[in-house]
């Protein structure tokens, strides 16, 4: 539709209906959620933001944080502010002037309370640059703003609820008393801007929801995920750990490598299927080597990239594979029927991730991915791509786990010609499209190099984790002076895919043990079976199982001087998949006696049909197998 050149979100909004109109709470601009009475002075694709919309929840939330700020400033009133967006749980805002500790929340959240329970009005208003620097002079955090965010901008906006104020572009719920359930979750510390340089801040955690009913959901979903906490799991099961000398980078115990390892063998098979080869690249690169790709200025401006002055070379811990992986393909010379050519690696790379982001596996500094990147001609795209995302399906669906796909578009760090990024996410939607399959468009989230298509998991508690990704890329390939010998002997440009199908070994580790709640499938857990022998004189016909019948499976005997209740308590425990239950009676009629950690039963069970029974399980590697009858 045409409207005016400075119209606002809520006047396209009336255009439509006056019913839309009167609903509109903000808007969607090119991927940006902004305050309804934006003006729009170009082209551009909105979405109309009610009540309805997803995105409500995150304006809520928006202005739970206010409703803090305001609370903590009548409590405190030498509290100074920095900055509070909304999250996919809650908000925060980060503070500093103020020493505050988990007992001060109640009392913070009381005074919330009241503020939400008086209903103001939040009303958006407009001030000079200069007025707005008057109004901040004892405060660095919003001068750095208005210095930097709002720079160009002759007048800044704030919202006004009751006698408080805040720099802030938006948007808002109409009143505060909107927000129907609101709670203060706990307190870390941060650092302004990320940058562990500048000052440390105190972050207070929150969320909000627009009943009590659905904060109750939340709290549910915590306690679970709680339980669940892979860094707890973890430990019981001593599968990892983080030690204090390496932040960031993990230790894989015994068992954490057992599962590692066959995900390792599973990914292997994955990508014979795809087509690729498996190469290995060095971790210590010069940093010459990522210069023409655009990598280097972008993580050194991100001060995510290692790197270090030695002999006057520059060098670097790589901070990703691609740039590699691109060298071995410039090092050899290909027609157009040698293409797709396709290199994968179990690739440890280094991001220089702020120490108070880092988390168990989720979040690390040194990560090996699963890594693939596949140099193949323009008429290959959509077969490539469209074969990739039918392996990932596959994939996720054997661990159970939804799929949400994102399509992410050119960004502002975007390198290449608009043209070119046309071309690379037409050819994404049109695999996305032709599988039909169903995605988000993400405006501006793609990598300086390509679009991309982001693959979010939904776990067992409906949280959203971000693991692998497909990217088309036609840049590297022109920057490196990539090609091949086309049909006619001229040389032509090739494309790079890269993709990664689990993304990280130690993110998807962490995922699935979250998943799982330590429950592994029986194909991947570090120990399938636990004997659990009802007398000494019963270890020997538990050696005889675990070496002859069981020798193709992770066995271990119980062989303490414990009573049976016990060693079924212990294995339940140590989330074992099976314990065969041996005693005089199974001895002399050579069977064995079943249980699950479920707690299902099977007595004088032959000892092939279990074999057969686990053989099926684990070659099929099901999920949740049915117990053998």
């Amino acid at each position: 539709m045409e409207v005016e050149r400075g119209s606002t979100v809520e006047d396209v909004a009336y255009e439509i209906g006056p019913g839309l109109g009167s609903d509109t709470v903000a808007g969607v601009v090119d991927g940006d959620l902004l305050d309804k009475v934006t003006p729009l002075e170009s082209d551009c694709e909105i979405e109309i933001v009610t009540e309805d919309s997803d995105e409500y929840l995150q304006v809520l939330r928006h202005t739970a944080a206010h409703v803090f700020a305001q609370a903590l400033q009548r409590l405190y009133p030498e509290a100074k502010l920095a900055i509070g967006p909304p999250t996919d749980e809650g908000f925060y805002y980060d503070v500093t002037g103020v020493d505050l500790d988990e007992d001060d929340l109640e009392a913070i959240e009381a005074e919330m309370a009241q503020i939400i329970a008086a209903d103001s009005e939040l009303e958006r208003v407009e001030r000079s640059r200069e007025e707005a620097f008057e109004r901040y002079a004892d405060n660095p955090y919003k001068q750095e703003i208005l210095e930097t965010e709002a720079a160009d901008e002759e007048e800044v906006s704030f919202y006004v609820q009751d006698d408080w104020q805040d720099l802030c572009e938006g948007p808002h719920v109409e009143s505060t008393g909107e927000i129907g359930a609101v709670e203060l979750l706990d307190i870390s510390g941060s650092y302004w801007r990320g940058d562990e340089d500048n000052e440390q801040l105190t972050r207070v955690h929150g969320t909000a929801f627009e009943s009590e009913a659905d904060l109750e959901a939340f709290r549910e979903r915590r306690r679970k995920a709680e339980k669940r906490d892979h860094r707890k799991i973890g430990q019981e099961m001593d599968l990892f750990s983080v030690p204090g000398h390496s932040p960031g980078c993990a230790h894989f115990h015994p068992d954490g490598m057992t599962i590692r390892r066959e995900l390792e063998e599973y990914i292997h098979t994955k990508n014979e299927e795809l087509g690729y080869d498996e190469v290995w690249t060095p971790e210590l690169n010069k940093a010459e080597l990522w210069k023409p790709t655009g990598h280097y200025d972008a993580f050194k401006e991100e001060g995510e990239m290692f790197a270090w002055e030695q002999d006057d070379t520059e060098y670097g811990l790589k901070p990703m594979n691609c740039a590699n992986h691109a060298h071995i393909y410039q090092e050899g010379q290909y027609s157009y029927r040698d293409l797709p050519v396709r290199f994968s690696e179990f690739g440890t790379i280094y991001r220089n991730e702020q120490s108070g982001e880092l988390s168990g596996l989720l979040r690390v500094r040194g990560l090996t991915q699963d890594d693939g990147h596949a140099f193949i001609r323009r008429d290959q795209i959509e077969a490539e791509i469209t074969g990739t995302l039918e392996i990932i399906e596959e994939i996720y669906d054997l661990f159970d786990l939804e799929v949400l796909y994102k399509l992410e578009t050119e960004g502002d760090n975007a390198v290449g010609s608009d043209e070119i990024w046309d071309d690379a996410t037409r050819a994404l939607r049109d695999a996305l499209e032709s599988l039909g399959l169903e995605y988000d468009v993400e405006q501006g989230e793609a990598a300086f190099y390509g679009p991309k298509i982001g693959l979010d998991a939904r776990d067992a508690l409906g949280r959203e984790w971000t693991i692998g990704t497909v990217q088309l890329d036609f840049n590297i390939p022109e920057r490196l002076d990539l090609s091949y010998a086309g049909e006619d002997n001229e040389e032509h440009r090739p494309v790079m895919v890269h993709r990664a199908l689990l993304g990280s070994f130690e993110r998807f580790m962490g995922v699935m043990i979250e998943h799982f709640g330590g429950d592994f499938p029986t194909w991947v857990a570090p120990e399938q079976v636990r004997i659990l022998p009802v007398s000494d004189d019963n270890l020997g016909y538990a050696k005889r199982l675990a070496n002859r019948d069981l020798g193709e499976f992770r066995v271990e005997i119980e062989d303490r001087s414990w009573t049976v209740g016990k060693k079924i308590q212990q294995a339940h425990d140590d989330r074992v998949p099976y314990m065969l239950i041996v005693g005089d009676n199974e001895e002399e009629a050579g069977t064995v006696s079943v249980r699950d950690r479920f707690e299902n039963e099977a007595k004088d069970v032959d000892v092939d049909a279990f074999v057969d029974h686990l053989r099926a399980e684990v070659d099929e590697k099901r999920v949740e197998p049915d117990f053998i009858d």
